[in-house]
């Protein structure tokens, strides 16, 4: 069944066709086990999908925006619910009362997403122009020929390099928090001379086997969600986190 949007369907139909179109793009098979129940259709909203937004996170702002669009489904990449609840109080009650007053459904597209072709590793690759591209558990090794500087403002600044760079023209790219040293070491193994990814540890630092460039978690995973919004011909909600440098 092919999802057609303003087309009318029965509410399970609607679910169900706009499930599979997504499902096919992220099959759920690739995700994560500690994401078993966290991806899909996590909040059930209005009955009918017309109007669709995307973003990364469904953040109070990307729902009051989305809300305000007119927008029936918010597809995100991380969840809004990563715990399980036994009360919703706080800053979770006043998203979900959010959500749910606006009649917003939230579908989730997590780990699934960052395994799948053409999904998270693929967009941040296409987004530094890597070539000879080769893909590992999570993320790929591909030559990057992008000036530091270059690579810098494709992701919106703020890099931080960890190590001697001397090159990164076989450059591995993990999108989202990937320095995880069994990451570098099959990094290394497919001859990458330094590692992209976000939120490094200082432990992973000291033991990194290659040099590392740290970028933000946002900035790496954003790409794939407009890339996906821009295909799919939704509203890209664009919301990073607010980042200031001392002078």
């Amino acid at each position: 069944m092919i999802y057609i949007p303003g087309q009318r369907y029965s509410l399970y139909m609607q679910m169900r066709a706009f499930a599979e179109e997504m499902e096919a793009l992220a099959p759920p098979a690739l995700a994560e086990e500690f994401d078993a129940g966290r991806i899909g259709l996590v909040v059930e909203g209005k009955p009918e999908i017309g109007r669709v937004c995307c973003a990364l996170d469904a953040t109070p702002s990307v729902v009051r925006q989305a809300v305000a669009s007119g927008a029936d489904m918010l597809v995100v990449h991380h969840t809004p619910i990563w715990t399980p609840l036994t009360a919703i109080t706080g800053p979770t009650a006043s998203l979900m009362r959010d959500i749910l007053a606006g009649g917003l459904n939230v579908y989730v597209m997590h780990t699934n997403f960052d395994h799948a072709a053409g999904g998270v590793n693929d967009a941040l690759s296409e987004l530094l122009g890597l070539s000879e591209c080769e893909p590992m558990f999570l993320g790929m090794v591909g030559t990057c020929t992008l000036p530091l500087p270059e690579i810098s403002q494709r992701l919106g600044g703020n890099l931080r390099i960890w190590g001697n760079l001397s090159s990164y023209r076989r450059l591995a790219i993990v999108a989202g928090s990937g320095f995880d040293l069994s990451l570098m070491a099959e990094a290394r193994q497919f001859g990458a001379d330094a590692f992209l990814s976000a939120e490094m540890k200082h432990s992973v630092a000291r033991a990194a086997p290659i040099p590392c460039i740290e970028s933000t978690h946002y900035a790496l995973e954003a790409p794939a969600m407009k890339r996906l919004a821009g295909q799919r011909g939704w509203q890209y909600i664009d919301d990073p986190p607010l980042l200031s440098l001392c002078p």
